[in-house]
């Protein structure tokens, strides 16, 4: 077992700070069940209805929530005796099994650095975001550097310094205006020869045409593979949870762009549309790797599905 797999599961700090980032969605859920079986002792088609109805106000998304719905119905019919207070054991139960859970380590790449792309709207959080995952690989007793590949706008950069400096990290910056692709290539460069062992690179947040997007993004992993031929090892999109399906839709975009293998959700302390979570990855078969639960450095945590889904029905 590497470094990186001591902290997959979640630990008992973890599950508190979880379970409290999770209260809005969790009162939310439960209640709306709740008023979904009241009444009835069995599972039937008015009940199945009334899930449907509460998933999909949930921001779970409608393809997901028809799956979930249609495995749930299938094993009602299985048993006939199947009642409604075993419901929510049920749901949880094909809700684990829906979603996937990240692979990708840093233990699987055996050259340093492992780079991390990370890309996202502006607002989501991704600087924000990239300075907790600082935070984390740094407690873990990994060497990080930051490259300021944002400058589209002065103040991403500013605010990545500000994070660089507060988990106490370099950066590799220059003007607003540069060429994103060679902030990229000096930040592995400088990584590479210094014998960093993570390094993360911001890039621009706007979804202002898909096709420069697309371009931009490709022209920046393009250069960064003639420093590390197989970087970036992750791409990283991050997505704000508190919009819902909003976010849905940044990552179909994102997705369409550049090959996202890992995701990001954040904000989901502040907002009851942590439903989102399951469809987001049902849909683009793309796992969460980390969720942000709070404000605090430790409040963005290692994914974990069965951890997620107990503190959603516990």
């Amino acid at each position: 077992m590497g470094l990186f797999n001591l902290f997959s599961k979640t630990s008992g700090a973890d599950r508190a700070s979880l379970d409290k980032g999770l209260e809005k969605t969790k009162e939310s859920l439960l209640k709306k069940i709740a008023r979904a079986v009241a009444g009835k002792s069995q599972i039937d088609d008015q009940v199945l209805d009334n899930l449907e109805e509460v998933l999909i106000s949930s921001d779970v998304g409608v393809d997901t929530t028809l799956r979930i719905v249609e495995r749930v119905q299938r094993r009602a019919h299985a048993d006939k005796y199947l009642n409604t207070s075993e419901l929510n054991r049920i749901l949880r139960e094909e809700i684990v099994a829906l979603l996937a859970q990240s692979t990708i380590s840093i233990d699987d790449v055996d050259a340093r650095p492992y780079v991390i792309m990370v890309v996202g709207v502006n607002g989501a959080g991704k600087t924000t975001t990239i300075g907790k995952l600082a935070h984390m690989f740094k407690s873990q007793g990994l060497s990080v550097m930051l490259g300021a590949a944002d400058t589209f706008r002065a103040a991403a950069i500013d605010q990545l310094a500000v994070w660089a400096n507060r988990v106490g990290v370099p950066i590799v910056r220059q003007q607003m205006g540069a060429d994103p692709a060679a902030v990229a290539f000096d930040t592995l460069s400088s990584a590479k020869a210094a014998g960093v062992d993570v390094v993360l690179i911001d890039t621009a947040g706007r979804l202002h045409n898909k096709q420069n997007l697309m371009v931009e993004l490709s022209k920046i992993k393009r250069v960064m593979q003639k420093v590390i031929p197989n970087a970036p090892h992750e791409v990283l999109l991050v997505l704000d949870g508190s919009t819902g399906q909003n976010a849905f839709a940044q990552a179909k975009e994102f997705t369409a762009a550049t090959e996202v293998n890992a995701l990001a959700l954040t904000k989901l302390d502040g907002t009851a549309k942590g439903g989102v979570v399951l469809g987001i990855s049902d849909q683009l078969k793309v796992p969460v790797k980390y969720i942000g639960v709070g404000e605090q450095l430790t409040d963005l945590q290692r994914f974990d599905r069965e951890a997620f889904v107990d503190s959603l029905f516990d």
